[in-house]
């Protein structure tokens, strides 16, 4: 039976760094005696991470009820040319279970078209679909069977077989070997089954005439499981794999170091590295060597315990010479087949800090889903659905040559590729791991060589939204089952919606570790209820001085503390509340002590000329929804719209999920960040945005750049139902002046809706995916604002940014409140660009801190009465103190001479 191409029709010409024409490709696998552990080894992805084990040298899957887990190899795969293949594995049952007869075990051939990166490939499992492959195995009743998983796992009528069905034990040990070979155009795919200890043929079965496209792609072993929540699975061991059609490129390998994400801030390098989940009786220690560049020589600086759960090892290198470009290498040694230990690498550079450089670029991030949707029946694995390992973002934003990666949130969505464990137990550890490894899989060619901040997010702690309270327990449900009427049908939301954290606080700690344990030593380190630390904290790098927000831990629950509006996932259910009665006192957005390290942090320029604050998400509300509309769940429905079509009947949101809510608490922290000027980098609205925040005036804090999301499944969209006040000519109606649907005063200068873009896939681009870059011009002063479209190639001139970017603001406009009052304008001699810092005398409050341009400066006020100033070099030269100067309403005709 000839089983269709599909879309493989398509030839394509994969990428072989090393091949063998003269003598056909092997691999034989190796797994260690007297180890458990869950992780295969370098050669191999599994799917999921929680569904197998190496357990005494064998591969067992210890999932028996869910469908198609897969063990993928990464070195060898099927190319398109014509040769033959051989492939055999022993199986058995693993013992202690019932053998489902729908159960069975083998392998699966041909998983994703050549066209598809080797590592989309190799996350294949649990739906048929698309590019899912031929799968050839052997079943609960002792059948041989052949099912094409590109059409919902249908069987295919088998031309040739010998032997009968037979019994299976728990004590077996068979043989599968499957052969391909190539007549007339097409293949003859044969399975045998053999008892391994006698070679007795047990079964064989062949089928014909197989379209050679058909099976180009991955290997991989499968274990398909049965109905039965007690249904046992199956081990596999030996498994071999040789032909003429094998393709292999050995640095497709994966671990057993899976990336490694660094900092360097203030002479103090702080990297952590991301293992995967080792045996206890494999070496727990992981070694740190660099090398100067262009040298050869490695010392080790550094060797640090693996911390469990999490498998991760952090280093923390004092006085770092940060002038020079260090070659890194982290060193693990792993057992081998045999028990010999084998050191493996994984290499990078850490760059001299760029302090001498004038233009600083980071490039931001946020929402990094992997899939349209969970795996499903019918799931296309292709790039129209599948957009995991989101090569062209990372080669793009490679092309910018970023100085600073920044992360906003997200870089785990729970449902995505596979539905979230929930349990608390330690599978859910596994569940996490499995999704960051795919970050890590993703991004660590960035990150390998570029210092990165993240910022874990609400998804990445398996939440919707997230109201960290101060770190506490989420609330049960309710004891009878009942939920306020306001609840029905939003069950789901009840638990976080009393604030705290959902799951178990080793499982906060753990994904935190994993991605914040490489910033800087965090400004105060107490940890928060039920002992999870906490990650906010200041870092300069380039001569930029950057506050790093955990803007969600410390944050109200509304759902508390504003009862009467009925608040359901952030969302006023009570149509009859007003929305400024939801600023109640004690609502919190940012902690007390954030405020305090704010306030410290906007004081601080040591070897800093600009300022910038990064936070998970923006402090304004910035979307909108059609009338009818009572949450958000309804976003991913709505459609895009052509390019310069405005729907009617949209209405502002009140999401307090967003930055906008408590208005108080979200004005306190933009009170604080304008003291330093400070540019402010955010993501989670999935809608890319500059904005200029007011707080009792248009525009009179900063400006903020909210990113889009890398890949957007919750398009929100800023349709207003009237024109911004003071728009500029020229500008679209959605720009200008605003309230926000919380009151707060916003001005818009440019959004990136979704609109229908004219790229495919459409399901990805016309949800208005990409990223920002800032560059920060240090000696200008000036900050440009880019926020570039996924499709757009840095290496095409004609390639456009989303409308409105790119634009370039003054680091002064980061506090924009018009000056009421003047000090006497500061001419200064002898010290290029020092520190300015005005001290309002009768509150002793620091107004602001800023270095000043050129030599000059004019200090503007904002109240009539006597103040200090300070001029110097924080911690190199001793300040120049000017105090009771009196504000005067118009410029002083005298000026200050400050001589150092």
């Amino acid at each position: 039976m000839r089983i269709r191409a599909s879309s493989l029709l398509a030839i394509a010409i994969p990428v072989v760094f090393w091949s063998c024409s003269i003598r056909p490709v092997s691999f034989a696998s190796s797994w260690p005696e007297n180890t458990t552990r869950f992780w295969i080894g370098p050669e191999y992805w599994a799917n999921r991470l929680q569904d197998w084990r190496i357990h005494n040298g064998r591969l067992e899957c210890i999932d028996g009820t869910r469908p198609l887990r897969t063990v993928h190899l990464l070195t060898h795969w099927l190319g398109d040319k014509d040769g033959n293949l051989e492939m055999s594995v022993r199986t058995g049952i693993v013992s202690g279970r019932n053998l489902d007869s729908s159960a069975w075990g083998g392998f699966l051939i041909g998983a994703g078209s050549l066209d598809l990166d080797y590592r989309a490939r190799a996350i294949i499992h649990h739906s048929s679909g698309q590019n899912g492959g031929l799968v050839a195995a052997l079943d609960g009743n002792g059948a041989i069977v052949f099912y094409d998983n590109e059409d919902s796992l249908k069987t295919i009528k088998i031309s040739l077989g010998k032997g009968d069905p037979f019994s299976r034990f728990a004590g077996e040990d068979i043989e599968l070997k499957v052969s391909m070979q190539l007549q007339d155009g097409a293949y003859i795919v044969t399975l045998s089954a053999r008892d391994y200890k006698t070679g007795r043929l047990l079964s064989e079965a062949t089928i014909d005439n197989v379209d050679p496209l058909r099976l180009a792609g991955n290997i991989a072993i499968v274990a398909n499981g049965g109905a039965g929540p007690d249904s046992a699975s199956f081990w596999f061991r030996d498994w071999n794999v040789s032909g003429a059609r094998l393709e292999v490129n050995k640095t497709h390998q994966f671990g057993p170091v899976l990336g490694a994400l660094h900092t360097l801030s203030n002479g103090v390098l702080k990297m952590t590295v991301q293992m995967p989940p080792v045996a206890e009786t494999d070496p727990q220690t992981v070694r740190l060597q660099i090398a100067k560049a262009r040298r050869k020589k490695w010392r080790t600086v550094a060797e640090e315990n693996i911390t469990v759960p999490g498998w991760t090892a952090t280093f923390r290198v004092s006085d770092w010479d940060d002038a020079e470009v260090h070659k890194y290498r982290v060193v693990y040694s792993m057992p081998v087949g045999g028990g010999e230990l084998r050191d493996y690498f994984f290499e990078g550079a850490i760059r001299k800090d760029p302090v001498d450089e004038n233009e600083i670029v980071v490039a931001a991030f946020t929402g990094n889903s992997n899939t349209s949707g969970s795996f499903q029946k019918n799931f296309a694995f292709t790039d129209h659905k599948l957009w995991f390992p989101h090569a062209d973002i990372v080669n793009h934003v490679k092309a910018r040559k970023p100085h600073l990666l920044v992360f906003t949130g997200d870089q785990v969505y729970e449902s995505r590729p596979t539905s979230p464990d929930r349990s608390g137990e330690f599978s859910s550890y596994l569940d996490y791991l499995y999704k960051w490894y795919l970050w890590c899989w993703a991004y660590g060619e960035l990150a390998r060589d570029i210092p990165a901040v993240c910022l874990p997010d609400d998804h990445d702690v398996y939440h919707g939204n997230i109201w960290g309270a101060g770190g506490i327990k989420a609330r049960s449900f309710p004891a009878d089952g009942i939920y306020p009427d306001h609840y029905q049908g939003f069950e789901g939301h009840w638990r976080q919606d009393g604030g705290g954290y959902v799951m178990p606080a080793d499982f906060v700690k753990m994904v935190e570790r994993t991605q914040t344990s490489h910033l800087p030593d965090p400004y105060d380190p107490t940890p928060v209820a039920q002992g999870i630390g906490v990650y906010y904290t200041g870092m300069t790098y380039g001569g930029i001085s950057f506050a790093i927000l955990e803007d969600r831990k410390f944050k109200s629950s509304p759902s508390l503390l504003v009862p009467e509006g009925q608040v359901v996932n952030g969302f006023v259910q009570n149509a009859n509340f007003e929305i400024q009665n939801a600023d109640v006192p004690g609502a919190k957005l940012l902690g007390d002590r954030q405020l305090d390290f704010l306030q410290d942090w906007a004081a601080d320029w040591r070897g800093a000329w600009m300022k910038v604050a990064l936070s998970q998400t923006l402090f304004a509300n910035l979307s909108t929804y059609p009338e009818h509309f009572k949450t958000d769940r309804g976003a991913p429905r709505l459609r895009p719209v052509s390019y310069g079509v405005i729907p009617e009947g949209y209405e502002l949101a009140r999401d307090m999920d967003s930055n906008g809510w408590p208005q108080t608490g979200r004005n306190r922290a933009l009170r604080e960040l304008r003291r330093g000027f400070a540019f402010m980098i955010g993501g989670d609205q999935h809608l890319g945005s500059i904005i200029h925040h007011g707080i009792d005036e248009w525009g009179d804090a900063g400006f903020s750049l909210c990113v889009p999301s890398i890949a957007n499944l919750w398009p929100r969209r800023w349709y207003p139902p009237s024109s911004g006040v003071n728009r500029k000519p020229g500008m679209p109606s959605y720009t200008g002046s605003y309230l926000d649907g919380f009151g707060n005063h916003i001005t818009v200068w440019a959004v990136s809706n979704p609109v229908i873009s004219g790229h495919e896939p459409s399901e990805l681009h016309d949800r208005a995916p990409g990223y920002g870059v800032v560059r920060l011009n240090k000696k200008g002063q000036t900050i440009t604002i880019e926020c570039w479209p996924r499709y757009a190639d840095p290496g095409d001139p004609m390639a456009k940014q989303y409308p409105g970017w790119p634009m370039t603001i003054s680091l002064l406009d980061n506090y924009g409140q018009k000056a009421r009052a003047y000090l006497p304008d500061l001419r200064i001699t002898g010290k290029d660009d020092p520190v300015v810092q005005v001290i309002k005398e009768k509150e002793r409050e620091v107004v602001y801190t800023i270095r000043a341009k050129n030599g000059f400066f004019r200090p503007k006020v904002f109240a009539l009465g006597e103040y200090t100033i300070r001029v110097g070099e924080p911690g190199v030269i001793e300040w120049k103190k000017f105090e009771h100067l009196e504000a005067t309403e118009s410029p002083p005709i005298q000026s200050l001479l400050v001589e150092f």
